[in-house]
């Protein structure tokens, strides 16, 4: 909803294990405007630099579409829809008010839900 967490790490990871072989960019139906800093803190642990993403609309990646997959995030407010050839839903709960320990749990989930997910393509 945000794009301020989970799709904003997912992104990161997309790009940290698929390479040059995906494009992946991440949206939400409410922007926040901001990337959690907890995300950001979560990311760096890794090497990967969140603070230079941004919190986007889905106007502003449906320049980007037809896309090959989108992936929600326990869709929320509302499931979206965009051109695709498949939609995957990962209920995967926001982090947004969890402390550290729960944060860096959500992100491990995501991590090898996208490893999973590039291993299939």
């Amino acid at each position: 909803m945000e794009n301020s967490n989970r799709s904003q790490i997912s992104e990161a990871f997309a790009k940290i294990h698929g390479g040059n072989n995906i494009e992946a960019y991440s949206a939400g139906s409410k922007p926040s405007g901001k990337i959690n800093p907890l995300a950001i803190a979560a990311m760096k642990e890794l090497g990967y630099d969140l603070a230079m993403h941004h919190s986007k609309s889905l106007k502003a990646v449906e320049q980007f579409a037809p896309f090959d997959i989108i992936v929600t995030m326990g869709c929320g407010d509302a499931c979206p829809w965009m051109p695709s050839k498949k939609f995957i839903d990962w209920d995967i709960p926001d982090p947004k008010e969890m402390n550290e320990e729960g944060f860096s749990i959500i992100k491990d989930k995501i991590k090898e839900k996208v490893k999973e997910l590039l291993a299939t393509l």
